[in-house]
């Protein structure tokens, strides 16, 4: 059994939410004349969001909606999380770097106190999400916990594993479409369901043809449109960037963020997607 509890961790991550946010210069107007708190150190839990691009896109391709999520969040949240987007055959370096992070967050805490304080987000697309599943797994090795993963449209790469969800994993969520050459996994697992939540195996329906996808090869949108189209959709990338959202400190103080649970049954996500919760 994993040894930090779904509890402590769940804590955790609240706590974060809860704390008064630093919003960005030109930020959002709801911080506009309030005082800026910078929460301590002591208790504090340390924010660490990481995205993993499909295919073999690189790291710093500005057309992809990943790499713009990532720097658009960094931008706001300056130095109070830490953002940081991946080639999926790079997940040795992103548990390097969640290591240095933790190691390096300052208090004088040992390396295991942070480790247990981490609320660490991860996210991918394509092979990208089976990276997700990847790096989930080393953290466990570590005993490093991971508040939520999020898959769109994955697929799995060879000698991995992107459907069984490692114990340290708090929830999971799975976005899928089935069009196409390429299409993702349909339903992921929770290898200990009494650790792990899956909040839903999600299918993303499309009708007619795609949206337009600026920078987006013409090979992709000719054989594998579906699997094109719903990594450039930017209502999919709401969704995604509100859950991630939902894990992190506000940047604008006096307004709650939804759970996760929250913004996976809201109207207009219901509306776009049928959701399986199966779990047998």
């Amino acid at each position: 059994m994993f040894a930090v509890s779904r509890a402590a961790i769940i804590l955790m991550c609240a706590f974060l939410v809860a704390l008064p946010g630093n919003a960005a210069d030109g930020g959002s107007d709801h911080s506009s004349g309030s005082p800026t708190v910078q929460p301590s150190n002591q208790g504090a839990s340390e924010a660490i969001v990481i995205g993993f691009l499909g295919g073999f896109v690189s790291h710093d391709e500005p057309h992809h909606p990943e790499g713009q999520m990532i720097r658009g969040l960094r931008q706001e949240y300056l130095g109070d999380v830490y953002f940081n987007i991946f080639e999926n055959r790079k997940v040795g370096e992103a548990y390097k770097a969640i290591l240095k992070r933790l190691g390096a967050s300052g208090g004088g805490a040992s390396l295991a106190d942070h480790k247990r304080r981490a609320c660490i987000v991860l996210f991918g697309h394509s092979w990208g999400a089976s990276a997700v599943v990847a790096l989930s797994r080393k953290l466990e090795r570590a005993n490093i916990p991971v508040a939520l993963t999020i898959q769109i449209d994955s697929v799995e790469k060879p000698f991995q594993n992107d459907w069984l969800i490692p114990p340290n994993v708090v929830q999971a969520v799975n976005y899928y479409q089935t069009h196409g050459l390429v299409h993702g996994r349909q339903r992921i697992l929770a290898a200990d369901p009494a650790q792990t939540t899956i909040l839903g195996n999600y299918l993303w329906v499309y009708k007619g043809d795609p949206a337009e996808c600026h920078g987006f090869s013409w090979r992709g949108r000719l054989l594998s449109r579906g699997h094109t189209q719903i990594e450039c959709d930017s209502e999919m990338w709401l969704q995604v960037e509100t859950l991630v959202r939902s894990h992190l400190p506000n940047p604008a103080p006096g307004e709650p963020l939804p759970s996760a649970r929250t913004i996976l049954s809201s109207e207009t996500l219901r509306e776009q997607v049928f959701a399986d919760h199966a779990q047998e």
